[in-house]
Order: C-alpha cells, then sequence, then structure tokens
C-alpha cells in the first residue's frame, strides 16, 4: 500500500525528467498550467519498482489498496488494538466495532450509539473477538459523494458507483449491483490469471534449473580446482624430486672431479718432490764435489735422472670446469611428470665432429645447399645437446664477390643444420669451426654449378617410334638408320640401343640435360607420339 498522505502532506513525486515535486512547492489551482503543457508526474512503486502514472485528479485519484487497509486492520487488532483510535471522535482508543455501520468506537461513542433511535440495534463487538475474522474493513464510500457507499457498478465507465453516481452522472448507463456482475467480472480476472499462472510455474521452474546449475556449476568448479591442486602438488613434487636429484648428481660431478684433481696433484708434488731432490743432489755434486767425487757417482745420478725425465705426467689438469645446465632438454619422466632440465659435462672436440650431408661437395647457382654438423666430445660420443657457437662462412675462391649468408639451425640435440643459396657458379670455400677451431673435414672445397636445366627433347626409344615415323626426324645421339633416315634406330629390347633423351643423347630419364649448345632438334622435326 501506497503512503499517499505524506505526499499530500509535504512529501514529494519523482518527475518524468528526473526532478521531483515536493507538497510545498506544488502550484495552486491556478498556477497549474495546460494539460498539455504539463511535464508528466509520476511515482514509483515501493513494491515492483514500477513507474506508475498520476492520473489527472492527482494522487487522491489512485486506486486505494482497501485489501491493504483491511490487512492494516486485522494486524492492529491482533496487537490489542494499539494505534487505532474513534472513527466518531478521532480521540480516544477503540473498543468495540459496530458491525452494522462497520465502525470503530470508543467507550464513551459505542454508549452514544446505543441512545440513538437509528443505531440501537446495532451489533457491537468487542475488539478481542474480531481477531479471528479475515474481513474488519470499513464500507468503501463513493470518492464522488462521501456520504454513498459503493454498491453498484457501471459497465459503460467498467468502474464501482454509487446511488447517486446513478441518478447524476451515470443516469444513462447499464449499471447493476456489484453482487450481480462480480461473477462475470470475476471470471474475466481468473482467465486471465490463468493465461499467467504459467508464466509463474515457467519463471519458478527456471529460477530452480538457474539455483541448480549453480550449485551444479560451483560443485563442478570445486571438483576442477582439486583437480588442478592435485596436478599442481603432484607436478611440485615431481620438479622438487628432480631438482634433488640434479643437485645430487651436481655434487657427485663435483666430487669426482675434485678427487681426479687430488689424485693428479698428489702424483704431480710426488715427481715434483722426486724432480727437485735429483735436481738439488747433482747440483750440490757438480758443485762441491771433486772430480773423482763426480766420475764414482755419475752413473748413480744420470741414471735417476733419466729415470724422472722418462717419467710421463700431464701438465694441464686432466679435469675441466665444463658444467653446463639444460633447462629445456626432456629428462624423462618423475612420479608420471614429464620433466626438464638436465646437466651435461660434455665438451664438443672439433676434430672429432662429422659433416654430413649430399651437399657437401657440390650445389647449384640460386638453389638451397644445405648440411649438417653432427658434434661429439672427446671421444667421439655424441653431444646429445645443443648450445654450442657454430660459425659457418662460404666464401667464393676468386675472392670476387662477397662470402655468401648461411644460416644455422640448433637442433638441440647436438647436430647442427646449415643451409646457404649461392647466387654465382663456381668454387667455393666453405669453413666450419667451433671454439675457433676447424673441425674434422673443414675446410673443404664446393662446386657450384649452373642452375638445373631441363631436357628440350624427348626421351625415348628411337627417332622412328617417337617422330611418328619421319625421315627427317634426327637425335643427339647422332646413330642413324637405313633407308634414308636420318635418325637412330631401335632400342626396344632385342635391338641395338638403349632409350635415351633425343636432345643430349643421355641414357638416365631423370638426369639433367647436359646440350651445353641450348639448340636442340627442331620441332617441326621431331614431334612427340605415344609409345
Amino acid at each position: 500500500m501506497w503512503n499517499f498522505q505524506s505526499l499530500l502532506d509535504g512529501g514529494s513525486v519523482t518527475l518524468e525528467d528526473g526532478g521531483a515535486l515536493s507538497g510545498e512547492d506544488r502550484p495552486s489551482r491556478t498556477e497549474l498550467k495546460p494539460r498539455s503543457m504539463q511535464p508528466q508526474i509520476g511515482i514509483l512503486c515501493p513494491v515492483c519498482d514500477a513507474q506508475v502514472d498520476l492520473p489527472k485528479g492527482g494522487v487522491k485519484a489512485l486506486t486505494i489498496d482497501h485489501l491493504a487497509m483491511n490487512d492494516v486492520m486485522l494486524e492492529s487488532l491482533r496487537g490489542e488494538g494499539q494505534g487505532l483510535v474513534c472513527d466518531l471522535c478521532s480521540d480516544r482508543e477503540v473498543e468495540k466495532r459496530c458491525q452494522t455501520c462497520k465502525a470503530n468506537l470508543c467507550h464513551f461513542c459505542c454508549q452514544a450509539h446505543r441512545r440513538q433511535k437509528k443505531t440501537t440495534y446495532h451489533t457491537m463487538v468487542d475488539l478481542k473477538d474480531l481477531k479471528g475474522y479475515s474481513r474488519i474493513g470499513k464500507p468503501i464510500p463513493c470518492p464522488t459523494h462521501p456520504t454513498e457507499e459503493l454498491s453498484l457498478f457501471c459497465e459503460r465507465c467498467d468502474r464501482p458507483v454509487c446511488r447517486d453516481c446513478v441518478v447524476g452522472e451515470h443516469r444513462e448507463h447499464p449499471c447493476d449491483f456489484t453482487s450481480n456482475v462480480i461473477h462475470k467480472h470475476g471470471d474475466s480476472v481468473r482467465e486471465i490469471l490463468k493465461g499467467t499462472q504459467p508464466h509463474v510455474e515457467a519463471l519458478e521452474e527456471a529460477l530452480v534449473q538457474i539455483k541448480d546449475l549453480s550449485s551444479a556449476l560451483q560443485e563442478r568448479v570445486e571438483a576442477v580446482a582439486a583437480d588442478i591442486r592435485t596436478f599442481s602438488e603432484g607436478y611440485i613434487k615431481a620438479i622438487q624430486e628432480h631438482r634433488d636429484k640434479l643437485l645430487k648428481q651436481l655434487e657427485d660431478i663435483r666430487v669426482q672431479k675434485e678427487n681426479s684433481l687430488h689424485l693428479q696433484k698428489a702424483q704431480l708434488e710426488q715427481l715434483l718432490a722426486d724432480m727437485r731432490t735429483g735436481v738439488e743432489f747433482t747440483e750440490h755434486l757438480l758443485t762441491s764435489g771433486s772430480d773423482l767425487e763426480i766420475l764414482i757417482t755419475k752413473g748413480v745420478v744420470v741414471e735417476r735422472l733419466r729415470k724422472l725425465n722418462k717419467i710421463e705426467y700431464s701438465a694441464r689438469p686432466g679435469v675441466n670446469d665444463k658444467i653446463y645446465f639444460s633447462p629445456q632438454e626432456k629428462a624423462g619422466q618423475c612420479r608420471g611428470y614429464e620433466v626438464y632440465g638436465a646437466i651435461n659435462t660434455k665438451e664438443v672436440d672439433p676434430t672429432k665432429c662429422v659433416l654430413q650431408g649430399e651437399d657437401l661437395h657440390r650445389a647449384r647457382e640460386k638453389q638451397t645447399a644445405s648440411f649438417t654438423v653432427l658434434c661429439k666430445d672427446a671421444t667421439g660420443e655424441n653431444m646429445g645437446r645443443g648450445g654450442d657457437n657454430i660459425r659457418v662462412a662460404v666464401v667464393p675462391k676468386d675472392k670476387k664477390d662477397s662470402p655468401v649468408r648461411t644460416v644455422v639451425q640448433d637442433n638441440k640435440d647436438g647436430t647442427y643444420f646449415v643451409s646457404y643459396t649461392p647466387k654465382e657458379p663456381g668454387l667455393y670455400t666453405v669453413w666450419v669451426c667451433i671454439k675457433e677451431q676447424h673441425v674434422q673435414g673443414s675446410p673443404f672445397t664446393v662446386t657450384v654449378r649452373r642452375k638445373h636445366r631441363p631436357h628440350t627433347g624427348v626421351f625415348h626409344c628411337c627417332t622412328f617410334c617417337s617422330s611418328g615415323g619421319q625421315k627427317t626426324a634426327r637425335c643427339a645421339c647422332g646413330g642413324t638408320m637405313p633407308g634414308g633416315y636420318q635418325g637412330c634406330g631401335h632400342g626396344h629390347k632385342g635391338h641395338p640401343g638403349r632409350p635415351h633423351w633425343s636432345c643430349c643423347g643421355k641414357f638416365t630419364e631423370k638426369s639433367e640435360c647436359t646440350n651445353t649448345s641450348g639448340q636442340s632438334a627442331p620441332r617441326s622435326l621431331l614431334r612427340t607420339v605415344a609409345l
């Protein structure tokens, strides 16, 4: 129910343009503009938040929710009548209700009500006895004639009216008692309600589905989140385990290399001590001994020094500090997860590297040539990893042209794919270096030939077959046939000769034409026919 009294007492209503009109600044009747010039005024329903346009009569002309007023009255009665005042004096608290007049009366007005002849026999009920009632509303008065009760219904105007309305404004209109027309109008409202109810059910069902889907979505999200956590935790444990293995492997490598260094150090220190002893003794003998003493001791000293000089040793450390970590190298599986990262101690040895490929020593102008560099360590084992600095240069031997641009692709497995495109034919020198040192087989020479020449003739057995029996057809092989034929003879099985190209005489069908003259048999003299 809307509380319109606050608006009449100075409240505000919402305008269509977003402004507000309060009770204090509403224009008086003499200040109102014509209807066509007045802005449309509307208010918002506090229940459904829908905007309602005010009728011509303003707030007072809005339909009153008598059902809500009845509910308010019942709630007040259930609260021992608190807040209810007498309908007659509007001053004292209500004690009884006249069921005939539908009026709430205080004790004084109730006594006066019974003393009047007209209302002496009206039924009076205590407020506490009304709590079980469902309707205790007052008679609804006519808005036009407040002293009359709305008891009739005008069919033309489609609204309730009173008796004075029927003899006045609605004189010629078809009117009937509300009890007689309620069935027809109630049925029409029920029909509309019947059509609305499926929408309500559909909306309720849709909301139930949305609620169920929201619950299912939440459950699914939680399940997927649990899978993600399980996977991530397992992956983290696998990575941690792989990390620990790598660190353990690294520590083992360190211990191994340090042990080798300690052993080599001990051997060198012992050899150095022996050398120093021999040198010091020999120097002392030569500087302090007499001639006879030197000659007597000479044999022992010389033999000792010779033995020391024959001992083989390496002046370079037997191990190196070459330890590499390859984070992108596959390291197998750990706890069922694919892990990456490996430690490598191998060092590439240029003298052990191998060059592979069909284009190592031959290429063609303006066509890409390629070969592969297979890197190996000092033991001849494949490196199995990438990351080495491979430098390749393709330089013309005549030095007239600039070096050819080369591309080196690291295959991450110890092999490197090298490609280049020479622009001119001739001899080229190819250098392949690792750590400023030539690999095995470098430098080497590449012969760049001219671009592949396709055959201009036909691959045939003889000119007789390929030309359709023409006597004037010739072949580059130089063969002729008796009977005035200027071309070669049969190359069929059981006959001399082999199938060959008519333009150059080569016997290989998939080959390059070697006719350097650039001329072939005239087309008019050599025609290809189906064999």
